[in-house]
């Protein structure tokens, strides 16, 4: 087992969905950010940070430190950058799983097969098509949130690192769950 952080970006406004998908609920009653959090601990992670939008409700998740971020509008880049900062405060940690709030449908066992790659990135794919969440070592951590690596989004960062794809068999990676009604049609197909 690595040691594992995880960050949940959920700093966005959620235009689409009708307010921040942070807050919005899957049918068993849990908000999209308790359950990206409970994956992450379930795949063993120590640390976690979730960013969320500025002057949002800083609900109490076990384990999970809320950082709001500095302003509204900030792309999910600066939110990436803002909640690697926090975490650098933590030295206990090798690995960090970056997971969007709108993918609350990974298993963690996807987490933990991006986090045991030897690779300074992984990237999730299931039949061919990469999804969320990505895993970074620490250093290329480091690198975004010092400035030296620098977008203007992930991917860029991803290809100077020669990130490597692991297939996995989870469907969640590519199941992102931008309105009730995509939310809907994942959970009507992974019955």
């Amino acid at each position: 087992m690595v040691d594992l952080a995880g960050l949940i970006l959920a700093g966005g406004e959620g235009k689409r969905w009708g307010g921040p998908k942070a807050w919005a609920k899957l049918p068993d009653g849990r908000t999209f950010l308790e359950a990206c959090a409970e994956t992450l601990r379930k795949a063993g992670s120590r640390s976690m940070i979730a960013t969320v939008p500025p002057g949002t409700d800083h609900t109490v998740i076990r384990a999970l430190r809320v950082v709001a971020l500095p302003r509204p509008g900030l792309d999910m880049f600066a939110s990436l950058v803002t909640g690697l900062r926090r975490l650098m405060e933590n030295p206990d940690w090798r690995v960090v799983a970056v997971l969007p709030v709108d993918h609350p449908l990974i298993s963690p066992s996807t987490i933990n097969a991006l986090a045991n790659e030897r690779a300074q990135a992984a990237i999730p794919s299931f039949n061919g098509k990469h999804g969320h969440p990505v895993c970074l070592a620490r250093s290329v951590a480091e690198a975004l949130g010092d400035g030296s690596a620098t977008g203007p989004t992930l991917r860029e960062v991803l290809r100077s690192v020669d990130a490597v794809d692991v297939a996995v068999d989870d469907p969640g990676v590519i199941t992102n769950c931008n309105t009730p009604e995509a939310l809907a049609t994942a959970l009507k197909n992974l019955r």
